[in-house]
This record gives structure tokens, sequence and C-alpha cells, in this order.
């Protein structure tokens, strides 16, 4: 399962993840990204993965692809802040 919270800021549009991004679930986030990318403006985009306990491959790779597209990964925990590391060291930000 896998709760997503959108918070859209003055400052900042953030995106509160909770659970696992797993299967069904990297479709769902795709898709609330998507629409919190396009009402962002030229503000920052923010992913809070700091309450996600498991993700898989295909999750991995939309993460890396959110990245590409300049949106902020924050995380915590020894799993999720190696994964966004790796993240940021194998695929550069254009956004």
């Amino acid at each position: 399962m896998l709760r997503i919270n959108v918070d859209s800021e003055i400052d900042q549009v953030s995106i509160k993840l909770e659970g696992s991004i797993t299967g069904i679930w990297v479709d769902e986030l795709e898709s609330a990204w998507r629409s919190a990318n396009a009402q962002r403006d030229s503000r920052p985009l923010r992913l809070d993965l700091r309450d996600i306990d498991h993700i898989d491959k295909a999750g991995s790779y939309l993460l890396a692809l959110f990245h590409c597209f300049g949106t902020e990964l924050i995380a915590s925990g020894v799993l999720m802040i190696d994964i966004v590391q790796s993240i940021e060291h194998d695929w550069p930000a254009h956004g």
C-alpha cells in the first residue's frame, strides 16, 4: 500500500509518501507526480521518502526519472538514503 499526500505551498510543492513503492503503486505515484509537477510553476518539487519501507526496481527507476526532471528526493534510513544517493550519482538532474 502507498499513501500519497500532495501539499502545495507558496514556496514549494511537496509529495509525502508512506508505505511501499511497488507494483501498482508505482503507477499511482507517477500519476500523482505528474499532477503535482504540472501545478508547481517555478516552485521546487520535493518528494518525501522518509516513511517508505520498501521499493522495487520499477519504483527506483521512477524515482530516477523524477530526479532527472528536477524533483528533490528526501530520504532517511540507510536503505533509502543509499537508493537516493545512487540515483543522484547515476542520473543527472536536468530540470
